[in-house]
Parts: C-alpha cells; structure tokens; sequence
C-alpha cells in the first residue's frame, strides 16, 4: 500500500527577501502580526516561517495550510487580502524577489513538521507524477525525514505580491520535505538535485523559525 496520499488541502506559499535596513522590523511583523492574522481566516490550520541556509535565492519562507484552494475565494480571505493593516503594506514594500504561489498539495505522505526543510523547484512539466511519487516513497524510509508534499500551483489564485517580478514568472510545482536536522535537508537536497537533475529550478534548505497552529490562537474578544 502506497505511503503517499492524494489530498484536496492548499497552501499558500510566499518566498522572498527583504530590505536588510528593515529586516527586525519586517521578521517583527511576521511574528507579531501577520502570522496570526492569517492562520484566523476561515478554512486556514496553520502557518510555518522559514530562513534559508544553504542557496541564495531567497532568505525567507512562509507556508499556510488551507483545508483547499476554496479557502482562497472565501469572503474571509478576501476580507484578509482586501484589507491590509498598514504595518502589512509597509512590509510589502520592503520585500524583493518575492514568489507568491498558492498551492495544491497534490501528493503527501508522513507527518508533522521538522525542524529543517529541503525545497525544491521543477521545471514545469519536466517530470511525471509518477515519479515523484516514487521519490516520496524512497524519502519516507530516509532516517530523519517526517513529512514530504508536493505542492502544484494555481494559476487563477497566485495573483503576484507587487514586489515580485511580472516578466517571465513561472509557475513552477514544488517538492518539500520536512527533516529533523539540517545535515539531513542537506543531504535531501542532494539526493533530490541529483534525482531530477535536468528538471531543477531552484534548490534550497531553510531552518524552522517557528510553526504556528489553528488551536494554539486563543479566541478574540466580542
């Protein structure tokens, strides 16, 4: 029986760097405001922030997990979206290089979060489902590997953030595997580029800042 399941569950997948001078603040908003104000829309379980190691594309990751893509065209979302706090909107400026992607997890298998990720890009197209599942299987019996998914983007629902670049943007499937340790996402992430060297996009490791769910949020005030 196969290890790794179909799902209809999203997330939203925002990759990017950010002004150095603003740095503390722009990691302040995302601790104090922003994490939280996401995770309580409606349909959303949780959120986890990340900051690279190894590469150089980007320095911070965020992912949000929605029970679908329909949590993305809810009147909550939209609430959300529609109505950034000022805080919000300063940040955006500040960030550069920015991918937003909201994400099918398309396949999964194993369970909760490690404290290091290895993250790949594909080229679109350049591999079969298939395979891919069967390098999800072979991950899942790694010593130090907990969770992989493999993440498809939509097209409709990944408008850009203002900060991302327009001209040329790809929207490219990711493969993330969840580690206890970041030798292991190292050496993930070799085994992966190697696997599917010549479908490659981007390849990076990121260690856990911190990981945020639905029911750690108490409730708010009437």
């Amino acid at each position: 029986m196969s290890k790794i399941r179909s799902t209809e569950e999203a997330q939203l997948f925002v990759w990017s760097d950010v002004d150095p001078d603003h740095e503390g603040d722009f990691n302040l908003w995302y601790d104090r405001e922003h994490m939280e104000e996401r995770v309580r829309i409606d349909g959303f379980t949780g959120a986890r922030r990340y900051r690279a190691v190894s590469g150089s594309a980007r320095r911070y990751l965020a992912l949000y997990r929605a029970s679908s893509l329909g949590d993305f065209t809810s009147a909550s979302y939209q609430k959300a979206f529609n109505h950034q706090t000022q805080w919000s909107v300063t940040n955006f400026t500040r960030m550069s290089n920015t991918r937003r992607r909201v994400m099918q997890v398309a396949l999964e298998g194993g369970f909760g979060w490690g404290s290091a990720v290895a993250m790949i890009e594909l080229v679109p197209g350049a591999a079969d489902q298939d395979s891919i599942r069967s390098e999800m299987e072979a991950l899942l019996s790694v010593e130090g590997v907990l969770r992989v998914h493999y993440m498809v983007p939509d097209e409709t629902l990944s408008t850009p953030l203002p900060s991302e670049q327009r001209e040329g943007r790809v929207l490219a499937p990711c493969l993330v595997v969840d580690v206890t340790t970041e030798p292991v996402a190292e050496a993930t992430l070799r085994q992966l580029s190697e696997r599917f060297d010549g479908a490659l996009r981007e390849a990076q490791t990121f260690t856990l800042l911190w990981s945020l769910d639905e029911h750690d949020l108490p409730a708010l005030a009437d």
